[in-house]
């Protein structure tokens, strides 16, 4: 159960992430709605067999994965043995902390680290399972978050899903500059202040009522 309920905090927070960003960007949501469109049609809702087919909506999901980390720091690891990493010496015994917050903003890996840029992860091998070191949401290695395969459908399904099945933009006349985008940095990175946003559906109203 606290599987469940942990992962279920962190997809909603990711997915919020996500949406927050696309509403900054107008023009991505339109290449989604497009492959969407294409790949779904406008008759039945995205499942999980679907995500494969939609390589621009898991290169959202990465890409909000690398900016917006549930967790900016990965479960401490312990030293077993006296190590030298970059040149810094670390003795067996020390607590060593990842930062994925940092790696995800770091200009060293990233091409403008600080934008938004889904199309980076279009055609890459860079996947979020813990075999890049340049993108561990979920850590890596035996410490990996437990989760991780059901938290990672749940965000991909239910974005998408949010996508295709509805149309979305900023309330009362608010620009997308106006977006505030400050986070909570602590154990979780989640928005300072809850996502408003008008939702419109847009498919045919039998599927609503089916949901």
């Amino acid at each position: 159960m606290d599987l469940i309920a942990g992962g279920t905090e962190s997809s909603a927070v990711t997915v919020e992430w996500a949406i927050s960003e696309l509403l900054k960007k107008p023009e991505v949501i339109a290449k989604a709605t497009e492959e969407l469109d294409r790949v779904i049609g406008r008759g039945r809702w995205v499942t999980e067999k679907d995500i494969p087919q939609l390589p621009y909506v898991d290169a959202i999901v990465k890409e909000t994965m690398r900016l917006h980390p549930v967790a900016p720091l990965l479960v401490p690891r312990l030293a077993r043995e006296d190590a030298t990493v970059a040149g810094y010496d670390i003795p067996a015994g020390t607590r060593v902390l990842v930062s994925v917050w940092s790696i995800g903003r770091d200009p060293a890996l990233w091409e403008s680290p600080e934008a938004f840029m889904p199309e980076r992860f279009l055609g890459s091998k860079l996947d979020v399972k813990g075999q890049d070191y340049e993108l561990l949401p979920f850590g890596s290695g035996r410490r990996m978050c437990p989760g991780y395969s059901l938290g990672l459908k749940v965000i991909q399904v239910s974005l998408a899903n949010l996508l295709h099945g509805f149309t979305w933009s900023l309330p009362n006349g608010m620009t997308k500059e106006e977006l505030n985008m400050e986070e909570i940095f602590g154990l979780s990175t989640p928005r300072k202040f809850p996502l408003e946003a008008v939702v419109k559906p847009k498919l045919p109203a039998h599927l609503y009522a089916e949901a």
